[in-house]
């Protein structure tokens, strides 16, 4: 890829910028430290404990104070004059809500299908396989749709098929075969993502000026990263706390004892990985894991159409905010 890259990529740069916004980078990098360490924390240590309050304040204060160093700044890292473009800013809050459904969908996908269903690691990174190739060959096609249809339809339709598809994702329960129950719903996802990534990208590049093309690019794909990671943080919060919710109601039915319970409390955080007693009949241990199943396919099931909905959400930017300039390139 490196070779490819210095073989056909032209090089470019900013002869105006004299230095690094090291500062900049600073405090955003300690920005988002704050906030993804306070939010995982919170799921063992809860909302009121020191490192979990302290962790978020200064990830919001220093967010605002990014924002503030960028407004000021000579060499701002991100040069906020991009988002005056609608084109722009609607390219990227697209990127927030379909990045975070699929930042959450891949970090807890392959353990559904290790954890719950028994897969192979092999076999479950094969899983997604198909959605890959398809965004792999269909991209230059996707690429001229806008030529055809301007940048809204494809970045309305897109997102949309995506949001089908986490739906078909929810529907599986435990020890449903692949192809029954999940490769239309892999086929549909990667379908959508086919039909978004070339025409978003495409937005992105020509809603900026020649001058800071590489400073959109570096913000739309930082974007991308980082509504996966909050998203990871955020989302799996709720995933645990319905795990774990769905769980007690199970455990409820097998009046275990308080130390039992205590111990599998605490391991909650693991979720279909939760290591069981050893102590716990056998007939017993086997209904139990059976209920630990459940519980995270409840889990699955619901942050499945949490994507569904922030990918309903990014079509929605796409229509506000992208205009539908057919036949020319966005401004």
């Amino acid at each position: 890829m490196i070779a490819i890259s210095l073989w056909r990529i032209p090089e470019s740069r900013n002869a105006t910028v004299a230095r690094v916004d090291w500062l900049g980078a600073t405090i955003v990098t300690l920005g988002l430290g704050g906030l993804v360490s306070g939010f995982i924390e919170s799921v063992t240590r809860g909302w009121r404990h020191p490192l979990v309050f302290g962790s978020l304040m200064v990830g919001f204060g220093c967010l605002v104070a990014f924002v503030i160093v960028e407004a000021s700044g000579a060499w701002p890292m991100v040069p906020l004059r991009l988002f005056a473009s609608r084109s722009f800013t609607g390219a990227n809050l697209l990127t927030v809500f379909l990045y975070a459904a699929m930042g959450i969908f891949f970090f807890l996908f392959p353990l559904n299908l290790i954890q719950v269903q028994a897969y192979s690691a092999t076999a479950a990174g094969a899983a997604t396989l198909p959605m890959i190739l398809l965004i792999f060959l269909l991209s230059r096609w996707s690429g001229g749709l806008i030529a055809r249809y301007g940048p809204r339809v494809p970045l309305i339709t897109g997102p949309l098929i995506a949001a089908f598809g986490f739906v078909l994702f929810a529907a599986p329960s435990v020890g449903a075969s692949y192809w029954k129950a999940f490769f239309i719903a892999v086929v549909v996802l990667g379908l959508g993502m086919a039909i978004t990534v070339a025409p978003l990208t495409t937005v992105v590049m020509n809603s900026a000026d020649q001058e800071p093309i590489g400073a959109a690019s570096g913000i739309n794909n930082a974007v991308a990263r980082v509504a996966g990671v909050l998203a990871i943080a955020v989302l799996g919060i709720v995933m645990v706390n319905a795990f774990g919710a769905r769980l007690d109601s199970k455990l409820a039915n097998f009046s275990l004892p308080p130390e039992i319970l205590r111990d599998m409390e605490r391991s909650k955080i693991k979720l279909a990985g939760l290591e069981l007693p050893a102590s716990l009949n056998p007939t017993i241990r086997a209904a139990i894991r059976e209920s630990v199943r459940e519980a995270f396919v409840f889990g699955f099931r619901l942050i499945m159409l949490i994507c569904a909905g922030l990918s309903v959400a990014s079509a929605m930017a796409a229509r506000l905010l992208i205009p539908d300039n057919r036949g020319t390139l966005p401004h």
